[in-house]
């Protein structure tokens, strides 16, 4: 049984969350789509209202400049694909921060989600999808790109046929220094042995053994070389021949085609479509497809033009956890105040928003005293590791702002303070514990010393996985992380920020080196972790390295 269409528009589009963007490239986002090795996936509209489909590169690739080059010269390629089956490159930006591209959306799941829901598709079906299939590569070859990561979650299906997307942009993700030395670029169930064992002779009939493996996934309902750790598949891949006697008789043939060990005996893409057109006959479209790709999800519509005069929510911070923090842009801004104003003006944009909302004026107010000299900092330690010195610093400043020197010391206000004056609010003198280590099995403290723990019990914890990426966790903290400029999170505004956060999980994937992350205790202590480090591209071996600096309420 497919899914209802409410239920359905439910499972498709995910609200955004806390650590999204509201507004990439122009584009207003409206809702998640989903997440993948290369980043994240929003629903978006153009200015006439045609839904889009943008993507948002992960920080850890787009920090690499190697990748930007090869993302911007694959995406040059991948906007020459023109084909019927094909989802089509409309726009994207590998300059930016971080980059991006926009394809027209799908209405339709992928065939990964297909088969989860329903299982095996019926042979005609998995004939017309083999025929669309390679119709698109043919589209996408013609144009001098190898997909190179063809596989189930990769190719949609509307209700008018499939559509495969990502085409070459794999490709860029390649040689980056997350990528192992040596190591296959794909996924390992739908590899072809050349890449499997990490040849270079990787061509278009690449994609036709990963077409075949694709279409014996719909055709059985799981990998045709099974699951397992990715050593062992590979090594089935390249070593052992395919098991075809489980596929249905019908599509035996073409697929022991396309599996053929040696890529010059596989089949040409144009025989594989002349092969299914032949069996499906005139029948335009198999009947059982509609119960393949379920009803049409309600598409959400775009995202509202803010008024003009108007606040613009993508240009405020939220003070809660389902809305993004986006910086605003500083052309809009007004003049930077004078620091002997800056308490009062804080004070009446708190009044005047009900201590709801931070307007854009508030922001610039408070950034407009960080220049002035009080950002001198510890550095950072001398070591990374969790044997790295994590002990408490004399320098109450931004851990991340680099080595410097003073007579006196400041709080991360931006406000010096001389070493006789008393802070100004109820906190303690922010404390910096520089190049603190998170992994699966050393956690940080933010009420309590020591600060650095080698056990996973701290009030912050990290996890990986393939499923849900890498977090930051805690069950007696909230997170908000910052989108503004460095040096923006300071202890006042982290206090702002939090007031409402009701965020104990805190997904990276949107966190690159320089983020800025406030933390909050329930005991009212408040913190900033600046990420120095962050390599969560093997989830099993991952870990961050941040500087962190903790303001402790006076008891």
């Amino acid at each position: 049984m497919g899914l209802g269409a409410r239920d359905n528009t439910r499972t498709v589009f995910g609200p955004l969350q806390a650590d999204d963007p509201q507004v990439v490239g122009g584009y207003r986002l409206v809702a998640r789509l989903g997440a993948g090795g290369m980043g994240r996936v929003y629903l978006s509209h153009t200015r006439g209202g045609r839904p889009v489909a943008v993507k948002v590169v992960r920080p850890e690739l787009a920090d690499e400049p190697d990748f930007r080059r090869r993302f911007g010269r694959e995406m040059e390629a991948a906007r020459r694909v023109r084909g019927a089956y094909t989802a089509e490159l409309i726009d994207g930006d590998a300059d930016g921060t971080p980059p991006w591209l926009a394809t027209l959306y799908v209405p339709g799941p992928s065939l990964a989600e297909a088969v989860a829901r329903r299982g095996p598709l019926p042979v005609p079906a998995v004939l017309w999808l083999m025929a669309g299939v390679a119709e698109a590569l043919q589209a996408v070859h013609a144009a001098g790109i190898v997909h190179r990561d063809l596989k189930p979650s990769n190719v949609l299906l509307a209700s008018d046929g499939p559509r495969v997307i990502d085409f070459g942009i794999s490709l860029a993700a390649d040689l980056t220094s997350y990528t192992v030395t040596g190591a296959a670029i794909g996924t390992p169930q739908y590899m072809a042995p050349e890449q499997a064992a990490g040849s270079d002779g990787v061509t278009a009939a690449t994609d036709v053994f990963s077409l075949g493996q694709t279409v014996a996934f719909a055709a059985l309902g799981e990998p045709l070389y099974g699951s397992g750790p990715a050593a062992s598949v590979l090594y089935r891949i390249v070593h052992d021949a395919p098991d075809l006697e489980r596929l249905p008789e019908e599509v035996r043939p073409i697929l022991a085609r396309c599996l053929a060990a040696d890529p010059a005996e596989r089949a040409d893409l144009a025989e594989v479509v002349a092969w299914c057109r032949e069996r499906l006959g005139s029948e335009p479209e198999p009947v059982a497809w509609t119960e393949v790709t379920g009803p049409e999800p309600t598409v959400p519509g775009p995202a509202p033009v803010p008024v003009p005069g108007a606040a613009d929510p993508a240009q405020t911070w939220p003070l809660t956890a389902q809305a993004p923090l986006v910086m605003p842009d500083p052309a809009t801004l007004p003049a930077r105040q004078e620091p002997k104003r800056r308490t009062a003006l804080v004070a009446s944009a708190l009044v005047t928003a009900g201590v709801l909302v931070v307007s854009v004026l508030a922001w610039q107010v408070m950034d407009g005293t960080r220049d002035d000299g009080a950002r001198s900092g510890t550095g950072k330690g001398a070591g990374a590791g969790p044997s790295a010195s994590a002990s408490k610093s004399p320098s109450p400043t931004t851990p991340s702002s680099g080595s410097g020197s003073g007579s006196g010391s400041a709080d991360r206000t931006g406000s010096p303070l001389t070493k006789d004056e008393a802070p100004r609010t109820s906190f303690a003198q922010g404390e910096a514990y520089p190049q603190v280590w998170l992994d699966a099995k050393n956690s940080v403290n933010i009420h309590k010393e020591p600060a650095q723990l080698k056990t996973a019990k701290g009030d912050i914890r990290f996890s990986c996985t393939d499923n849900t990426g890498c977090e930051l966790k805690s069950d007696t903290s909230v997170f908000v992380q910052s989108f503004a400029k460095p040096g923006a999170a300071t202890r006042d505004m982290c206090d702002v920020m939090l007031a409402r956060s009701k965020t104990h999980v805190l997904p990276l994937a949107a966190s690159a080196n320089g983020t800025e992350i406030c933390v909050k205790h329930r005991s009212g202590d408040v913190g900033v972790l600046v990420l120095q480090t962050k390599s969560t591209a093997m989830p099993d071996i991952a870990f961050v390295t941040a500087d962190l600096t903790v303001w402790r309420k006076k008891a």
